[in-house]
Formats: C-alpha cells, structure tokens, sequence
C-alpha cells in the first residue's frame, strides 16, 4: 500500500491524469441516462484466477471523483484470487461509478496481471537464494504503479527511475571509451554511497569490470557456458546479476549458477491483465 504523502505527490497526479485523459469535456454516455445524482451499487468480479493488486488504487479513482464514494473491499493486495469470485462492492453516486470505471479497472487489471506474473516467476526461485528483479522497460507514467504490483507478487525493484543509482550499460561504456574508464569515471563523480553496476556482454567485458572494482556485474544475454565462466572468474568479488530475455523457462535452466540476482522486463513489457470486471450496477435507496 502506497503511504499519504507518496499517494498525495506521486499517485494522485497519475490517476487525474488518467481521468481527464478518459473524460475530456464531459462523459457524454452518462450524463445521457443519468441527468441527477442517484445513488447506486455495483459488483467487483474476478473472471480469472490470478494475484489481486492495485485496490487502493481502484478505490482513489472513485473518491477523487466524490469523497463520498465507499468501496467495501473483501479481499487484499497480494491475495490469490479465483474466477468468479466477489472481491467488492462499490456504492455511491452510479454517475461517478460510470465515469470511473474504466480507469480505475484499468489500473486494477494491469496492476494485477504484473503481479501475477511476479509471483509465478518468484515462485519459480523458491529456495534459491536468487532475487527477482524488475527492470525499468514499464509503461510511460505507470512505472510507480508497475514497480509495486512487482513488489505485492514477490519480485524485487531494480532502479526506480535514473536517479537511483549508477547502470553502466553499453552504450555508456561506449560513450566513455571503455569498460575501465567508465567505471573510474562513475566513481569519481557518484556520491560514495551508490553501488556501480557494469552490463557486460562477453567475457572480456566481465574480467575489466572486475578489474575496475564495480560493484554488480549485469551478464547480459549471455549463454549458459558462459555465464558459468563469469562466474566462475568473478568469485565473489561482485555481485551477479542475470538478465537478458528471463522467462520462466530460462529461469528453471540457470538457478543453480550461484547469482545474486535474475532481472527481468517481462515483468512490466509483456505481463496480461487479469480479467476483472465492475457488473451488475443497480440504483438503491
């Protein structure tokens, strides 16, 4: 669940972006059948066994439009759900239920498809000692809620956004002339708390980031053999991490290399929805 103050600064925004995204000048289809303010109730539904995610966020969607909107939610964030199962009851103003119905299931099924995902795949490394990661390839403006569904699934967030920490990946070794010199150049220039992460892409590229002392070492869409062999020469003096077109499948095949850690943006770029739907919308006294 997202705290008040990250909810008001960082959330809030988004989803009222969202909403005038959807409602431009006003919801022509509502204000058809519904001239007055009537108070009404519909249904949450699960159409699809999966993880449930985002219900704090289905909920602001609502009572941005009216405070006095109530969601009776009875499942929670992390929760497995079942195909047709109620997970709410929405009540208020069925103008507002209208209007923000399909925004609020859009962050709700997106959210929950993520996190799904996360869970199968995290479930997948279950005594391993390898940690998940999610990457930053998410949807514009939907990173923050992407990145949680992540966490709600059991995955782990990578860098939130630029500012988190230093990724020299290849077109920055490029840019600086070398593996070496891009890592003495990121220690001159980041404050001494941020770990250096290098993505290296064969072997040679693996023995200069060690060489310069970075932090983690990315093997990037590297084989079986020789992410073996990196291993193998890096011994313990850096971090491991993995990554490069992880699915459940490769996961399975490279678990017993001895990482630390299995990036993956299949996460964010490639998760389906849940299925989720708002019915049976009726007026009640």
């Amino acid at each position: 669940m997202f705290d008040p103050i990250t909810m008001k600064l960082n959330v809030e925004p988004l989803i009222e972006s969202a909403l005038r995204e959807d409602i431009t000048n006003e919801d022509v289809s509502t204000n058809s059948v519904m001239p007055e303010a009537k108070k009404g109730e519909a249904d949450l539904l699960c159409k699809q066994d999966g993880i449930i995610c985002g219900l704090q966020i289905f909920t602001r969607v609502f009572t941005l439009l009216d405070p006095d909107t109530e969601v009776e939610l009875y499942v929670k964030d992390g929760e497995a759900v079942k195909n047709g199962q109620l997970m709410a009851k929405v009540r208020g103003d069925m103008r507002v239920i209208l209007c923000g119905e399909r925004t609020a299931l859009n962050y709700l099924q997106r959210m929950s498809g993520v996190a799904t995902m996360a869970r199968e795949m995290s479930d997948s490394l279950e005594g391993t000692g390898i940690k998940l990661l999610d990457t930053r390839k998410t949807t514009p403006n939907n990173r923050i809620f992407e990145k949680y569904a992540v966490k709600t699934g059991g995955g782990n967030n990578h860098r939130l956004n630029l500012s988190d920490g230093v990724m020299l990946k290849d077109n920055h070794i490029g840019a600086a002339g070398g593996v070496a010199k891009a890592v003495k150049m990121a220690k001159e220039y980041a404050p001494f708390v941020r770990k250096i992460e290098v993505e290296t892409e064969n072997i040679d590229m693996v023995r200069e980031a060690v060489e310069a002392g970075a932090d983690i070492i990315m093997l990037d869409n590297m084989d079986y053999d020789q992410m073996k062999e990196a291993v193998e020469l890096i011994a313990g003096r850096a971090e491991i991490e993995i990554s490069g077109n992880v699915t459940k499948e490769k996961i399975a095949q490279i678990a017993d290399l001895g990482v630390d850690y299995i990036s993956s943006g299949a996460l964010t770029h490639s998760a389906p929805i849940l299925d989720i739907s708002l019915k049976n919308l009726h007026p009640i006294d």
